[in-house]
């Protein structure tokens, strides 16, 4: 029995139509970015997940499950956070022996003691300080460390210098909301999450295994 060619045609469909899903007219192609003239090697890198979208933290965990898997010692600081909070990166990192520190007291807005909150973002700082200086960790993920910024529990110009005199070696992931322009100035790479949808806004509550 002979087959009948199939249409090469792109988009087509099994009936002969061809759909445009993809190609908008009101939409122009994406350019690729123009290469650098040349690439060198960074001895580290700083990064900055910000914005008012989701994934920010997880997009930093994902980078903690690849940095384990090439032999890095990784340390995650979470400061909003508290030691109640099981989530499952958590889990994961326990699993995997990586050092997980939650130091916060949750969210502001359910502070019942926002000076005793206020003292536990500080106190965060001055452990991730101590991580980074140290020069033990190729990787130190700072979660949710721009509220302490945004809240002005912690200096910027603090943290500004103590990502800049980094150990060469030492690789930082910074997330949260509202990132401070000098942040970015000094972080090699910037990604802002932009909220599209989100189920929460549906009334659809947090789920295990996707939000935590």
């Amino acid at each position: 029995m002979t087959s009948t060619p199939r249409d090469e045609t792109p988009g087509a469909r099994r009936d002969g139509t061809v759909h445009n899903d993809t190609l908008r007219d009101d939409v122009a192609p994406r350019e690729s970015p123009p290469a650098p003239p040349t690439l060198r090697r960074a001895d580290s890198l700083v990064l900055v997940n910000t914005g008012d979208g989701k994934g920010k933290s997880s997009a930093a965990f994902g980078v903690m499950g690849r940095a384990w898997a090439r032999g890095w010692r990784v340390s995650v600081i979470q400061f909003l956070k508290s030691g109640k909070w099981q989530s499952g990166e958590r889990k994961l990192a326990e699993h995997l022996g990586i050092e997980w520190r939650s130091l916060g007291d949750g969210f502001t807005w359910e502070s019942r003691d926002i000076d005793e909150t206020v003292a536990k973002g500080r106190h965060a700082w001055e452990v991730a300080r101590a991580t980074i200086t140290s020069g033990d960790y190729q990787l130190v993920i700072l979660d949710e460390m721009t509220y302490a910024l945004v809240y002005g529990w912690i200096e910027l110009d603090d943290v500004l210098e103590v990502i800049t005199h980094r150990p060469r070696s030492t690789n930082l992931i910074i997330t949260g909301r509202d990132a401070p322009a000098e942040l970015l100035d000094v972080a090699d790479t910037a990604t802002e999450m932009r909220v599209i949808k989100h189920a929460y806004d549906q009334g659809i509550r947090a789920m295990k295994g996707i939000e935590y």
